[in-house]
């Protein structure tokens, strides 16, 4: 397993695509939630989490099925944990699910890479 977090429109899936040759990515916002079990690639994770929360599933227990059956995912976030705290208490509630899981994801990824202005730092 492997994680590519940074802002939004930073590069993030160019850079996936380029450094790991990833040909097939599935984006979380609108594929159906069994397609991460089996997919190469999902982008758009925190997207997949904001629809697990919305609908009531625990993303936690989620998360850890995804790191149970399927490892070699690559996972591509934005950080949405910095910048000013959302008056909406499920924005809230979406946003510490984010980070949440992003650490699960980052806890067993062998590489986490963060894009900035299209240029990758290795933090782990």
């Amino acid at each position: 397993m492997n994680m590519i977090i940074g802002g939004a429109f930073q590069g993030k899936r160019k850079f996936a695509e380029s450094y790991f040759n990833v040909k097939n990515m599935t984006d979380g916002e609108i594929c159906d939630f069994d397609e991460v079990f089996s997919a190469e690639c999902i982008f758009n994770f925190h997207m997949l989490i904001k629809r697990l929360t919305d609908e009531n599933i625990d993303c936690i227990e989620f998360t850890g099925k995804i790191i149970r059956e399927n490892n070699n995912l690559l996972v591509i976030t934005n950080e949405i944990g910095c910048g000013i705290v959302p008056l909406e208490k499920s924005e809230r509630i979406w946003r510490e699910n984010v980070g949440k899981c992003g650490c699960m994801i980052a806890a067993e990824s062998e590489k986490v890479i963060r894009v900035f202005c299209g240029i990758p730092t290795v933090i782990k």
